[in-house]
């Protein structure tokens, strides 16, 4: 704790959590008044699993009528909302709850659609609409991957279909009303899929818990702030998620069958964003949008190949933190020596995860390092909250070393 904590936390008000939880949630919603939804998905859950079917089966004993959209799919794009809002419109009316069944993007999609569909304006109207609280419909969010904690966050990141760059609409109106994390949705998830949500959790929570500190983030007037530096609170879930994750990621990674450890990583999953979803993320993800901008490769995959070299960067001005990481990972020694390995640590981690563990062997050319430098930085919210002096130059060595894959503990050539 610090007498200077200045503690703004703003989370899902319900949480459903453990095997079998989903069938509770069409009685619970019933319970709280609302009578028609929209659930959005994808063909995968739809036609490929029973899930869709289970979800109506129970929304309609408990009396609710739902409206299926199942043409969710990866990396959602602007255009596909705003077709989507066209589409659905005219079949909506009277609609109180859009429940998000499905992994990151689907829940990204469901939250966009908390707006359109509300208003009818192009979700790309919001992005810089500072007209806040925006007036959305109620969300609801199942998630079906142990990693991206789409469920506890205000934001939704979506593809600028013009241009092909993400963009992100925030505001805590798009907070899920209720989370719903039943592990027993992760049991079959592919292992590459897996391995790139797990390492995500991962990376939410070590980086929620090094950030900018709450009383000197910059939140600037707002009184209802997104995203407002690391506290006590946000610590205590951040060390959680850590040691989860530390117990449980490469486990399930190597054995998708392993029950216990895919419930510890749903729990993981969940921790890490009721810690990020109040104290934000800085330069892993930051620089990460820029790499994925140039390699198009997975959100898990390209946070996974930056992590390493940014807590390195951190050594001298979060050195308490990374010792505190460290043995929540299970390293043991002096002070000095763990603080060192933490990076190193994670980097294996990472390499256990089949994922590149510098940006050469990633796809990234020398050449493209000042243009990943540049697209990085711009992402402000990111990079203002990185905790260093000189953050520039701090991106652009981290940037460096990621590309030559050197840490400071690693032997001198």
């Amino acid at each position: 704790m610090q007498l200077k904590d200045d503690i703004f936390f703003c989370a899902p008000p319900r949480t459903l959590m453990g095997i079998g939880v989903r069938h509770r949630l069409g009685p619970l919603l019933a319970h709280l008044g609302y009578r028609k939804g929209l659930l959005v998905t994808d063909t995968f859950f739809s036609q490929d699993s029973n899930w869709v079917d289970d979800y109506l089966k129970d929304a309609q004993s408990a009396g609710l009528e739902t409206v299926v959209y199942d043409k969710g799919h990866a990396d959602p794009t602007t255009a596909l909302c705003d077709s989507a809002t066209a589409e659905l419109q005219a079949q909506l009316a009277g609609i109180d709850h859009i429940v998000a069944l499905g992994g990151g993007s689907n829940i990204d999609l469901a939250k966009a659609l908390c707006l359109t569909l509300k208003s009818g304006r192009p979700i790309s109207s919001y992005v810089h609409d500072t007209a806040k609280p925006f007036d959305a419909i109620d969300l609801i969010a199942i998630p079906t991957t142990a990693g991206t904690g789409s469920e506890a966050t205000p934001g939704t990141i979506l593809v600028d279909a013009a241009n092909a760059t993400k963009v992100a609409v925030m505001d805590n109106s798009l907070r899920p009303k209720i989370a719903v994390i039943d592990p027993e949705y992760t049991f079959y998830c592919p292992k590459r899929v897996t391995g790139d949500a797990g390492i995500d959790a991962l990376t939410h929570a070590i980086e929620s818990f090094i950030t900018e500190d709450s009383f000197l983030f910059a939140r600037g007037t707002d009184p209802d702030p997104g995203y407002s530096g690391r506290h006590h609170l946000s610590k205590i879930y951040a060390k959680e998620a850590i040691a989860l994750c530390g117990r449980y990621l490469e486990a399930v990674y190597e054995d998708g069958a392993n029950q216990e450890a895919r419930v510890g990583m749903a729990y993981a999953s969940y921790y890490a964003a009721l810690s990020y979803g109040s104290s934000g993320l800085n330069a892993v993800h930051g620089i990460a949008y820029a790499v994925a901008g140039l390699t198009h490769k997975s959100h898990g995959s390209t946070n996974a190949v930056m992590l390493p070299y940014v807590l390195d960067a951190l050594i001298e001005t979060r050195s308490d933190d990374l010792l505190q990481i460290a043995e929540l990972l299970g390293l043991r020694g002096t002070p000095e020596t763990v603080v060192l390995e933490v990076s190193k640590r994670v980097r294996d981690i990472v390499r256990h995860l089949d994922i590149p563990t510098n940006l050469a062997d990633f796809g990234i050319h020398f050449d493209q390092l000042d243009t990943l430098l540049a697209d990085a930085v711009q992402v402000r919210r990111l990079f203002d909250a990185f905790p260093v002096a000189d953050k520039h130059q701090a991106y652009q060595k981290i940037i460096l070393n990621a590309w030559h894959g050197r840490l400071a503990s690693d032997p001198k050539k």
